[in-house]
C-alpha cells in the first residue's frame, strides 16, 4: 500500500481538497485497496477544525464531501508512516524538509504541482482571498498527475 500525506499550512483549505480529491480519483479506479490518503498542516492553528467553508462548498459542488475531515498538524511520526508527503507550496515543503528526520530522504517530499501539466509551481493559498474554484482546478490537475505517476511507479 502506497501512503500519501497532502499538506498545506493549517490543513483546512488546500490539504483537505487534496485528500477528498485524491481519494476520488483512486476509488474512481478501483484502487482503494492500493492507497491511504491522508492530509495535515505545518501548523497547529485550526487543529480539530472541519475544512474551510470554501473547501467544504467547492469539493460538494464537483461532487466530493470531505466534511469528515478534521484538522491536524504534521508529526514526527507522519516521515515514518507515509511514502510521499506532498505539500501544497514551496513553503510548506521547505517546512517539511526542516522537520524531516536527518537521515529523512528528501526526495519523498514533493510540490503537488510538480505532476501537474500545467500553471504554477504552488497552489495559492485561498484562506484569505477566496478563488476556491481555482484552487480546487490546479489540485485536481496535481493529483491526476500524481496518481498516474505513482501508478506508472515514476514519481520521481
Amino acid at each position: 500500500m502506497t501512503a500519501v500525506l497532502m499538506v498545506c499550512l493549517g490543513n483546512i483549505c488546500r490539504s483537505p481538497l487534496a485528500e477528498g480529491i485524491f481519494k476520488q480519483l483512486v476509488a474512481a479506479r478501483g484502487l482503494d485497496a492500493e492507497y491511504r490518503v491522508d492530509s495535515a498542516g505545518i501548523a497547529d492553528h485550526h487543529a480539530g477544525e472541519l475544512p474551510h467553508r470554501g473547501s467544504l462548498a467547492v469539493a460538494a459542488s464537483r461532487g466530493i464531501d470531505i466534511s469528515d475531515q478534521r484538522s491536524r498538524q504534521v508529526t514526527r511520526a507522519d516521515f515514518t508512516q507515509f511514502d510521499w508527503l506532498i505539500a501544497m507550496d514551496t513553503s510548506n515543503r521547505n517546512a517539511l524538509l526542516h522537520m524531516a528526520p536527518p537521515d529523512f530522504p528528501a526526495a519523498r517530499v514533493r510540490l503537488l504541482l510538480d505532476f501537474a501539466p500545467y500553471g504554477p509551481r504552488d497552489v495559492p493559498d485561498p484562506y484569505y482571498t477566496g478563488g476556491f474554484d481555482a484552487v480546487y482546478d490546479l489540485i485536481e490537475a496535481g493529483c491526476e498527475g500524481l496518481l498516474a505517476a505513482l501508478e506508472a511507479k515514476d514519481p520521481a
